[in-house]
């Protein structure tokens, strides 16, 4: 009989310590395997994909690097303390350049707002198209600051495990208005439309209506003013491998094509996982960065369930659902910068049609990636790579992608070939689309979202699922669908979280 030998993290690992187990490889699970690495744990991180990255997977395709999700990163601290827990720099490893503009914004008639965190350059472009409003301005990044000091700093890290916690926060949260919609707060201080939409359109980016969702949002125009929009050199993919790196210099155990289809409880505590193989893997810690509505509907058992049901996971609200194009082109277009947002026609109404009536529009408004702009080394030589993200329903709304995707996906070339990129039609050199069906089929998010939960004020902190699990024991989650919410300062927060309510490994020596 001959034994396998072990994997080499496993050589490198002291098998006396408590054995955590992570579902998941987005930077939520990475983040979390870190921490917990950190804390004394034995780590193994079990990923369904062939690689690591969930929503930050990265596609190479005929030359061409694509990010498949995050490109924007702010809160670059939040990284330095992940590098820093393993002893490492992370500006040693990892290069981010700051971008200027941080987007630019183009609207449907052709004019255009360089967006960045230059005060006195904001407002000078806001003139040029309200100049009532530039004073406006002014007072709602104050009020934006105000949120981000409590809404950030004080509870992004902090867990909501009890209904208390949540009371204990009301009458701040009440005096910071977040009763109010993103776009109402935008709209108390701002009366230019087109200035409404560039104030208001950041929670698209992390799965939100600017219509409905709470005001706490407004938070992020503050977040970006004080650290930036950033870039990794070598796209976001760069910061997964350097997150991999990190995991496995602590001794962590990554297992990939492996598909958790259980997480095992024995008297109301989560005991370890079984695998699609049939093997099963004890553990005391439990940690799911699965797309949360699955974690609950397909991995725990329902008869353990008493929050978290299947009928209630159904009525809740879910984020859009995002149809994205990766695309290489023959040649290069240098004066497309690096973020770019094409707001459409119509704004409320499109979103209406999105998230209320989930209904495929002919319009649309778009984000175009240009990674190239700013790291050439993402594309064949004298070639660009681009991605564009159109916000459209999720599979609620009953749309058939198998059908929709190709007309959907020429529309939007027709558009941008008419408006920024020109000529693009004959231009593109390779081609890769993914639909809300590919979120489904491929990261198993329930229907399809791209965000999980729809950030609503009804679905956030306390209302949103627990980091430390309301169903059993040894189980916590982060990712997108708990607290604090989508986006990548979001989801390494949910990891800090764990600090506070995932027990010291010692506990289990």
């Amino acid at each position: 009989m001959t034994l396998a030998a072990p994997h080499i993290s496993e050589m490198n690992s002291d098998l006396t310590k408590p054995r955590a187990v992570v579902i998941g490889s987005g930077f939520g699970g990475l983040a979390a395997a870190v921490r917990l690495g950190a804390r004394g744990y034995r780590v193994t991180v079990l990923e369904r994909l062939d690689a690591p990255g969930g929503r930050a997977y990265v596609h190479k395709q005929d030359g061409f690097t694509f990010d498949a999700g995050p490109t924007i990163i702010t809160a670059p601290f939040l990284l330095d303390e992940l590098w820093g827990l393993c002893g490492r720099v992370f500006s040693d490893e990892i290069e981010l350049k700051l971008m200027d503009p941080f987007y630019r914004i183009r609207f449907d008639d052709g004019r255009i707002f360089d967006y960045n965190g230059d005060a006195e350059a904001v407002k000078a472009q806001i003139r040029q198209f309200s100049p009532a409003d530039a004073d406006g301005y002014d007072r709602f990044m104050k009020m934006s600051e105000s949120v981000f000091k409590v809404g950030f700093e004080d509870l992004a890290h902090v867990p909501f495990t009890s209904w208390t916690d949540m009371a204990r926060i009301v009458p701040e949260m009440a005096l910071l208005q977040s009763y109010r919609t993103v776009y109402g707060m935008v709209s108390k201080y701002i009366k230019d439309p087109f200035i409404r939409q560039v104030l208001s359109f950041h929670p698209l980016l992390i799965g939100g209506n600017p219509f409905t969702v709470t005001s706490i949002y407004v938070l992020i125009s503050f977040l970006e003013r004080k650290w930036g929009v950033h870039s990794a050199m070598g796209g976001t993919g760069s910061l997964v491998k350097g997150m991999v790196s990190l995991i496995e210099g602590q001794g962590g155990d990554i297992r990939y094509k492996e598909e958790v289809s259980e997480i095992l409880v024995k008297d109301r505590r989560a005991t370890g996982v079984r695998l699609a193989s049939g093997e099963e893997i004890a553990a005391p810690v439990i940690i799911s960065n699965a797309d949360a509505a699955t974690t609950y509907r397909k991995l725990l058992p329902a008869s353990v369930r008493k929050h978290w049901t299947d009928k209630r996971l159904e009525r809740a609200k879910y984020s859009n659902g995002l149809f994205v194009w990766y695309f290489g082109t023959k040649r290069q277009y240098p004066d497309v910068k690096h973020h770019t947002i094409m707001l459409g026609p119509r704004y409320r109404e499109l979103l209406d049609d999105i998230f209320k009536h989930k209904t495929l529009a002919k319009d649309f408004s778009l984000y175009l990636h240009r990674p190239t702009a700013t790291d050439p080394s993402l594309a064949p030589e004298g070639c660009d790579t681009f991605y564009v993200l159109a916000p459209v329903p999720h599979l609620g709304g009953g749309t058939d992608w198998a059908a929709e995707a190709e007309p959907y996906r020429a529309r939007i070339a027709r558009y941008l070939s008419e408006t920024i990129l020109p000529g693009l039609e004959d231009q593109i050199a390779t081609s890769l689309v993914t639909t809300p069906q590919d979120f489904q089929d491929r990261l198993l998010s329930y229907h399809g979202a791209g965000f999980s939960l729809e950030p609503i004020l009804m679905q956030s902190a306390w209302f949103r699922p627990h980091n430390q699990s309301e169903e059993v024991d040894g189980l916590y989650l982060v990712g997108a669908g708990t607290h604090p919410g989508a986006g990548v300062p979001g989801v390494l927060s949910s990891a800090r979280v764990l600090d506070t309510v995932v027990p010291d490994a010692s506990t289990y020596v």
